[in-house]
């Protein structure tokens, strides 16, 4: 469901986060989100970078990186 669009930022650096994203993400009544800056664009995450890094390590395969990825020169790096 992927969704696109545009928002202004104030002069003090603030904007609005779109409904449709706020009602998705369950921040209606407000909440944290977190952002990464890519250097041509900027990531929105909701919940935070440490919930983001939370969800990534649990999701991570652990065992496939220990083996390089099926690359043996990768597996002692």
């Amino acid at each position: 469901m992927a969704q696109t669009g545009e928002a202004k930022v104030s002069e003090r650096g603030q904007m609005a986060l779109p409904a449709q994203a706020r009602h998705r993400w369950g921040l209606d009544d407000g909440g944290t989100i977190g952002w990464i800056d890519l250097g041509d664009a900027l990531l929105i995450v909701p919940d935070g970078i440490q919930e983001l890094r939370r969800e990534l390590l649990v999701a991570a395969d652990w065992e496939a990186a220990s083996g390089g990825f099926g690359d043996p020169e990768l597996a002692d790096q």
